[in-house]
């Protein structure tokens, strides 16, 4: 019987978790437990090569790796090059919108499908397409609900093939982000079903007036849709109740999310990276144009004449007034809103009466949503005060000083080399910060009020 270690025969046994590493030679080394000892030089290579190939960055995580190059320096190593850069492109965006009074829906419904399949767990989008979609969906509302107060936004997933109501309709922007705060409630499981989320939305707008909008945001991730029945039925469905889907999709481009989208009037946009990601979900934030109604047989108007409708301004009790039940929620509180018709007692607004249906909004909400339907005219960049010898000396917002020199040698478009920038209807210039804070916040005109 052999011992058990002749030359180059070893007598091992089968159950062991020990192997055999030859290094073609001949030579055969242990490899047991102890990883440690006995490893082969070309075993050592190999291990070099990989944790060398693990330090190198992925193609698609080097815009992480090296983020601070997307923000270059100027010669005299300030960043004011790309800050003036950044409010160019917000200019330009705003100089390419239509200036004109357009006809628009300031009251929204608007229902957010969310993708809660496994596709959401990729890290093309980092950490995950599902965290990102929960951090910009929750920017969204935010900003929506600023925009829009008289609108009212619901929740709806799509996972294991059904649609499932996450949040229902609501104009309180806290309840809609508290639907979707809880991460691990939503964690993605199984396949989309484009078909029955856009149903079960549909269905919960059918009751809905005819003076507000009916939209669908659809977030889809994924490149397949598990529909039990034809989905082109749905889309018929939504034609004819005069509903607008929009489909930001973070995969690729689906001809059906196209079609949705064409059909109904909504837009489609196939996300790059975050950024552009985040843009295309901003853009849905202001109130689409109203669509001009097909023009009937002998029939000259194009659309239906403007129908009023009846809106209630509420009292609003003081946080001393005597404990009593509001009609939403059935609890004893102090504070709240009287309904001007039947007295009932709401805890927020805007809101519908639960007792008479009215409408309760406050004047406040009433006249910032109005400013999607005048909105403010982008001012004249002043490029030298040769052409303009009235000029005054200070921001007509701020009293900011305006320079009398250029600040900058290379003209970027859209931007003036001297930071004045001049209304054109009332002809009083602004500066550059107070430009874009009446543009993006006040919507108003502090000149001429318009």
């Amino acid at each position: 019987m052999p011992s058990q270690r002749d030359g180059n025969y070893m007598n091992v046994d089968s159950d062991s978790d020990i192997s055999l590493l030859g290094d073609g030679d001949g030579d055969y080394h242990l490899r047991g437990k102890n990883k440690g000892k006995g490893k082969a030089v070309d075993k050592k290579k190999k291990d070099k090569g990989k944790s060398k190939a693990k330090d190198q960055a992925y193609t698609w995580e080097a815009s992480y790796t090296r983020s601070w190059d997307t923000v270059q320096e100027d010669e005299a190593g300030s960043l004011q090059g790309a800050v003036e850069d950044w409010i160019a492109r917000g200019r330009r965006r705003r100089l390419l919108a239509p200036a004109a009074a357009i006809r628009r829906t300031i009251i929204r419904h608007l229902i957010l499908l969310l993708d809660l399949s496994t596709s959401m767990m990729d890290r093309d989008m980092r950490p995950t397409r599902f965290d990102l979609t929960l951090e910009y969906a929750r920017e969204f509302i935010t900003e929506w609900f600023d925009q829009n107060p008289l609108g009212q936004i619901g929740v709806v997933g799509m996972r294991a093939g059904i649609g499932e109501r996450i949040g229902e309709m609501s104009g309180n922007p806290q309840d809609v982000l508290k639907s979707i705060a809880d991460r691990h409630r939503l964690e993605p499981t199984g396949e989309p079903s484009l078909q029955n989320a856009v149903d079960m939305a549909r269905s919960s707008m059918s009751h809905l007036p005819t003076h507000s909008s009916r939209e669908i945001l659809v977030i889809f991730g994924s490149l397949t849709t598990c529909d039990p029945g034809n989905i082109h039925d749905t889309l018929d469905a939504c034609v004819k109740n005069k509903i607008r889907i929009s489909v930001v999709a973070l995969a690729a481009e689906m001809k059906i999310c196209r079609e949705l989208c064409d059909k109904t009037g909504g837009q489609f946009g196939v996300a790059l990276n975050e950024g552009h990601f985040k843009d295309l979900l901003f853009e849905l934030v202001p109130p689409p144009a109203q669509r001009a109604m097909t023009r009937a047989a002998g029939s000259g108007a194009t659309n239906p004449a403007a129908d009023l409708m009846m809106m209630g301004f509420p009292t609003r009790l003081p946080d001393t007034s005597p404990a009593s039940l509001c009609v939403c929620h059935s609890e004893m509180k102090s504070e709240g809103f009287l309904c001007p018709r039947c007295m009932a007692k709401v805890c927020d607004v805007p809101t519908d009466c639960d007792i008479c249906g009215l409408m309760i909004v406050s004047s406040p909400h009433l006249a910032r949503s109005y400013h999607h339907l005048f909105p403010v005219k982008p001012y004249d960049a002043i490029g030298s005060l040769a052409d303009t010898p009235d000029a005054g000396l200070a921001c007509h917002a701020c009293a900011r000083i305006f320079p009398t020199t250029a600040l900058t040698s290379t003209s970027t478009e859209g931007m003036s080399p001297l930071n004045r920038y001049r209304c054109p209807e009332c002809h009083n210039d602004f500066c550059g910060d107070c430009d874009v804070f009446v543009h993006d916040v006040v919507h108003c005109c502090p000149g001429c009020g318009k």
